[in-house]
């Protein structure tokens, strides 16, 4: 401590006479008080030396519990706000599909009866969750969880994770499972030895007077300000850890990023908004599946310049995924920071997944399934602030069985040229409802035409998927009936993205080879099937389908 600032270290060393009772991990746990600041910095070291035991860390996360009896306004966003249920009103209200989603009965709040109330509906992903909190409007106080970067959370700025809930709870999430379940690498093997930083986050406290009406927008409108302040602060220069590095201990990465894709344009086009990041060396695509290193993310502007600032030291790769294009990118090299080190890699280009022309598409390559016609829920099962926010309805409570209500006896069949996929393709690929808790694999349908098909080459169906949950996707071409499947994926995800009002989970993507053979002249079915269906929430959401011709194939516009 100082006469500006005391930092308070709580640490446990693990022993391997304690392997029983404790985890095989190292803990310190640190919070810093500074002088003239409303609230407090918190964070925590992990770490294990050479050789020690396995064992698996799903969850890593800080749990505030703010008084229940002060506290029952909660905000999450500019447009996620609202008066929230308690925790007695969950415990008389009705269990739903799960335990975490409860239809309100009894609330204390009359208002509220009627509504369900899950945590899942309140999931935000990282690269949107800098400020969240709750208010109490009796008192014109707030409590506020400000988390200045995410270069210690898992998963990259896509992942989806929870904030706040019913208690009232105030989370700071680092690592956990939701929404992409194993396939987030969480196993410590082999006794390698690791470290990790996670945080610093500020808790924030704030007050304002006059009023109380008005008080939820005032201490918003501070929570959002004070964020930003503490954005502009990142690297913090006044933690006593050794391994926390401030700014002048870390580097910097530059470049351009450029598309190449000759059917769309012939000269390169510049990846306009694309996210550019640094993470551990692995496959394209391999940081939405990493939990245990640094991620460090930017947006490039209209010229796909980019700068990704304040990278600890360290050996990485740098990835790219470009809005409206398919695919990973990964750059050749790996990139080594040191401390002041600005690395300038140029123009670089990434060529996309193509094979031919494009014959037809259906959505938009941005890794979600939102552009997909999702239903209104039953009016008996609604959360109301969702009511008012059309483009979060998918955050709504029994949309998966809407499906069944939408499509009795029969499959979807869309239609190229014809069907409009916001309006006839439905957002989730699940199964259909035939009884009591009794599911029927779905088979799915695309109609399309050919004039003529070409000697020239293979065709290709790229499917790219935005969320998998313990589904197997089945393709065949012109011939439902036929015993082995064109392509399988095989039983892919755990993404559990439909029961927990995800509209994505980890990104997938198939290229799919099409022998001429398989196709018709006129019309031709694709036939999608998901093939598992033991319960509800098997299912699968698509990103995008785009059907191509062979390489030298002019492009068909009929087709």
């Amino acid at each position: 401590k100082d006469k500006n600032q005391i930092e308070i270290s709580f640490s446990r060393k693990w022993h391997h006479s304690a392997w029983n009772s404790t985890v095989p991990l190292n803990v310190d746990k640190r919070y810093i008080l500074r002088r003239g600041s409303a609230g407090f910095y918190t964070y925590t070291i992990l770490e294990r030396p050479e050789g020690w035991p396995d064992f698996e860390m799903d969850q890593v996360r800080i749990v505030l519990k703010p008084d229940s009896e002060m506290f029952h306004f909660m905000a999450i966003s500019d447009k996620i706000q609202r008066v929230m249920p308690t925790a007695e009103d969950r415990k008389l209200g009705r269990q739903l599909a799960y335990s975490e989603a409860v239809l309100l009965t009894h609330p204390g709040n009359p208002a509220l009866k009627g509504e369900v109330d899950d945590k899942y509906e309140y999931s935000i992903e990282n690269r949107d969750d800098k400020v969240h909190g709750w208010m109490s409007k009796k008192l014109g106080v707030g409590i506020w969880v400000i988390s200045p970067s995410d270069e210690y959370v898992a998963g990259g700025p896509l992942k989806q994770d929870l904030t706040s809930h019913v208690g009232p709870i105030l989370l700071s999430m680092f690592t956990s499972t939701h929404y992409t379940g194993k396939d987030l690498n969480t196993r410590y093997r082999d006794g390698k030895p690791w470290r990790k930083v996670y945080g610093p986050v500020f808790v924030y406290l704030n007050s304002v007077s006059g009023r109380p009406r008005r008080s939820y927008r005032k201490l918003w409108r501070d929570a959002k300000s004070h964020m930003k302040k503490e954005v502009r602060k990142w690297p913090y220069g006044f933690l006593q850890s050794e391994h926390f590095p401030c700014a002048d201990q870390r580097g910097s990465v530059a470049g351009q990023l450029l598309v190449g894709d000759k059917y769309v344009n012939q000269t390169l086009m510049t990846a306009n908004n694309a996210y550019v990041g640094l993470a551990a060396p692995g496959k394209a695509g391999s940081w939405q599946t990493d939990a245990k290193g640094y991620q460090f993310w930017t947006r490039a502007n209209e010229e796909g310049y980019f700068l990704i600032k304040n990278v600890r030291p360290g050996n990485y790769n740098l990835y790219a995924f470009v809005p409206g294009i398919i695919g990973d990118y990964k750059f050749e090299a790996n990139i080594t920071i040191k401390p002041g080190s600005e690395t300038d890699l140029g123009a670089i280009v990434y060529h996309p997944p193509r094979n031919g022309p494009t014959l037809w598409e259906i959505g938009v390559p941005d890794r979600t399934a939102s552009e997909f016609f999702i239903p209104d829920p039953k009016p008996f099962l609604t959360n109301k602030l969702y009511t008012h926010i059309l483009s979060d309805k998918f955050r709504q409570y029994g949309l998966w069985d809407r499906y069944t209500e939408l499509y009795p006896h029969h499959d979807l069949v869309y239609r190229i040229g014809n069907s409009k996929c916001h309006q006839d393709w439905f957002f989730a690929h699940v199964p259909r409802k035939t009884g009591n808790k009794t599911y029927t694999a779905a088979t799915w349908q695309i109609v399309f035409k050919l004039r003529k098909p070409s000697f020239a080459g293979n065709y290709t169906l790229h499917l790219a998927l935005a969320s998998a949950h313990a589904s197997e996707l089945q393709v065949r071409f012109n011939d439902k009936s036929v015993k082995k499947p064109h392509f399988s994926t095989g039983l892919i995800g755990k993404d559990n993205a439909v029961a927990r009002h995800g509209i994505h989970g980890l990104y997938r993507l198939y290229s799919i080879p099409v022998p001429r053979r398989l196709l018709r002249r006129g019309s031709n079915r694709i036939y999608l099937t998901q093939s598992r269906s033991n319960d509800a929430f098997r299912g699968i959401m698509y990103d995008y389908v785009r059907f191509e011709g062979p390489r030298e194939l002019l492009v068909d516009r009929e087709g």
